[in-house]
């Protein structure tokens, strides 16, 4: 079925083209019986595909990455294709609008994508009003699915004060979420990925730390990292993850290398992010040299260039608990879902 719009779809601009498809899929479940037909075609219910990591049970291994659901808009959706659990953001204290269109690019040749939407995003007061709100009245079939919270700074923030904006968005989400992912790594932030350097993000997780209790209730708080980081910058991240006690690391958020494309000098010199099949290698190697270099004593999830079930299995072996999907979701449809689980299954 999506190998048939696909190709219609891949023919308008991307952020378009998404913000189409979601708008629509909120309409097809809600139309009766919408759901159960998506449930249906796409999602896969086993108890052998259940995995409870960082104190979290969730109901399979293959969630939804950062960046496709900013606002929290279609986490029902989402689900109903089929996802395990739901990451929304990146968000931001304060609503932006991100940086000027257009901001997102394919590159078919490459099966990648680059990005530099910069945090757009409705705030973090909006984005906790629609977790509630799904909080309120989830299906039945969906009781219990994981959310993450993905936090940020907002651009106009020095990086001396990032810290604040970090706090605000975890106390704002503490009671709707139930992980958060600190975002230091994405390229299209100025100055953010600075933060990733040991003492400045060593202070900052520390500081979440110390507030993560709420009623007798923490939550997991993870660190997503950059795939261009060099292998000692990869020891400071495993020293400071056992260091502030947090509960382990998402490998990797996008790349600003262009090692290696067969696109046009015109899309891959366009600035921003790069995802997809180009990053498949790298984010299987640090994901194997943090396990190593951990003895496995944090879990990573696994994301960047997951567009088979293959490439899933090989980011398990790798040492990965979870694995997530974004442009692998958008080249080859949610019907990758089910075919990374029925591989989980067939094991």
């Amino acid at each position: 079925m999506y190998s048939l719009i696909k190709p219609i779809l891949f023919k308008f601009d991307p952020e378009k083209v998404h913000y189409f498809v979601t708008r629509n899929l909120r309409r097809f479940n809600r139309f009766p019986g919408g759901a159960a037909v998506s449930r249906g075609l796409w999602d896969l219910k086993d108890e052998r595909l259940e995995k409870e990591v960082f104190g979290l049970k969730f109901k399979n291994p293959v969630g939804l990455a950062a960046g496709f659901d900013k606002n929290a808009d279609v986490i029902s959706e989402m689900a109903n294709l089929g996802f395990g659990f739901i990451e929304v953001g990146t968000v931001t204290p304060l609503p932006q609008p991100g940086n000027p269109k257009l901001r997102m690019f394919r590159l078919p040749k490459d099966g990648a994508l680059i990005n530099r939407m910069g945090f757009n995003n409705l705030g973090v007061d909006v984005v906790a009003e629609h977790i509630a709100a799904y909080r309120k009245n989830p299906s039945a079939a969906q009781k219990g699915l994981i959310i993450g919270g993905n936090i940020g700074k907002n651009k106009v923030t020095p990086n001396e004060d990032a810290v604040s904006d970090y706090i605000k968005c975890f106390d704002r989400l503490f009671d709707v979420v139930d992980y958060f992912v600190v975002n230091v790594s994405s390229p299209n932030t100025p100055g953010l990925r600075e933060l990733q350097e040991k003492e400045p993000l060593l202070q900052l997780l520390d500081t979440l730390q110390k507030r993560n209790s709420k009623n007798g209730i923490s939550r997991p708080i993870l660190l997503k990292i950059a795939p261009d980081l060099s292998n000692e910058q990869l020891d400071d991240i495993v020293e400071i993850v056992q260091t502030a006690g947090i509960a382990g690391v998402i490998a990797t958020n996008t790349t600003i290398s262009r090692e290696g494309l067969a696109s046009p000098d015109r899309l891959k010199g366009e600035t921003g992010g790069l995802s997809g099949r180009p990053l498949t290698q790298r984010s299987t190697e640090v994901i194997t040299y943090l396990s190593k270099k951990s003895k496995g004593t944090f879990p990573i999830i696994g994301v960047g260039g997951i567009h088979s079930e293959n490439d899933a299995i090989e980011k398990l072996n790798a040492g990965a608990s979870l694995v997530q999907l974004y442009t692998g979701f958008i080249y080859e449809g949610p019907g990758l879902i089910k075919r990374i689980n029925k591989k989980i299954l067939a094991k």
